[in-house]
């Protein structure tokens, strides 16, 4: 039996209004300085201007806008079975990508006109003269945010001007660091980073390693952390019929190249899968109760609700 459930950490709520998810120190510092309405260079993304001099694709002396090496040899690699989605994250850390940022509708202004009456009338306008024209309609720069087929808030990047560029022709690609990018997403209240979407890999960075980016900190999946298999290890005493606790990747993990080749990497998730031992004898009431009397720990756990995404909770009978 299997039930996926998500941390109840603010990320997302099962049912009613979403908690208030307070940042990690580190983020919230990050965001402060960040200036939210700019882009990497300072400049404001309002009255960003589509033509001339201020379309050029990026600020990076010498970019050629193709994909970070490193960050293709980190997915390579992934492909050929010798690498992992931590060394894929590591890679794109350090890596340059572009955010897409498009024009939307700000306003259109009103030009009041003074009408060219008679000057023996007294300047008094005639009434089939117009008092005023539209003026041009002013267009702002935007973020681009997408909606993840589970509801969540998901920000676009890409690798290449070239993928960007497939993607959506009107889009203005902006060159930042990965971490920079992290950063925007978490102020935009952004829970993924969606690599390429569209192109022949789409990389799906999870919401406890898109923090670890905004923070410049290594990110380890919650399927392989040790202090995560410990959290979960404690929350089971007092649930006596819980006889092991084992965690592995989650069916959420994995990723399909657009020809259908299957990558253990890059999912969107649920990334953990939690399998609980019970003792057998137990009814369906007292199965129900360890299960939610262990939702309940995992919530209070902050190792817990910072490093798991979300996860698929399966039951096992425990060998006599």
């Amino acid at each position: 039996m299997t039930h996926t459930h998500e941390p109840h950490d603010g990320a997302r709520a099962g049912t009613g209004a979403a908690p208030v998810r307070h940042l990690p120190g580190h983020i919230a510092a990050a965001l402060a300085g960040a200036g939210g309405a700019t882009d990497s260079a300072g400049q404001p993304w309002a009255g960003r201007s589509l033509s001339g001099e201020a379309a050029k694709i990026h600020n990076f002396e010498d970019d050629d806008g193709a994909a970070d090496a490193g960050y293709l040899a980190a997915v390579a690699d992934l492909a050929a079975g010798t690498g992992n989605e931590a060394a894929v994250v590591a890679a794109l850390a350090t890596a340059r990508v572009f955010v897409p940022i498009v024009a939307q509708l700000a306003e259109e202004g009103e030009a009041v006109t003074r009408p060219q009456g008679n000057k023996s009338q007294g300047d008094k306008p005639h009434e089939d003269e117009p008092h005023g024209l539209h003026s041009d309609k002013q267009a702002d720069m935007a973020l681009v945010t997408l909606k993840a087929p589970d509801g969540r808030t998901a920000m676009p990047v890409f690798t290449s001007a070239a993928s960007l560029e497939a993607w959506h022709k009107e889009a203005r690609p902006v060159a930042v660091y990965a971490a920079r990018a992290a950063l925007s997403a978490v102020s935009e209240g952004a829970e993924l980073l969606v690599v390429d979407p569209g192109s022949e890999l789409t990389f799906v960075v999870r919401r406890p390693a898109v923090w670890a980016l905004a923070q410049q900190q290594t990110w380890t999946p919650s399927y392989a952390d040790a202090e995560v298999a410990g959290a979960l290890g404690d929350s089971t005493v007092g649930f006596a019929a819980v006889r092991r606790v084992e965690i592995h990747p989650g069916g959420g993990v994995a990723s399909a190249t657009a020809d259908g080749r299957r990558l253990p990497g890059g999912g969107a998730g649920p990334e953990l899968r939690v399998v609980l031992y019970l003792e057998d004898g137990l009814d369906a009431a007292g199965v129900q109760s360890i299960v939610a009397g262990l939702n309940n720990a995992w919530a209070r756990n902050e190792i817990f609700a910072e490093r798991v995404d979300s996860i698929e909770v399966k039951l096992q009978r425990a060998a006599p």
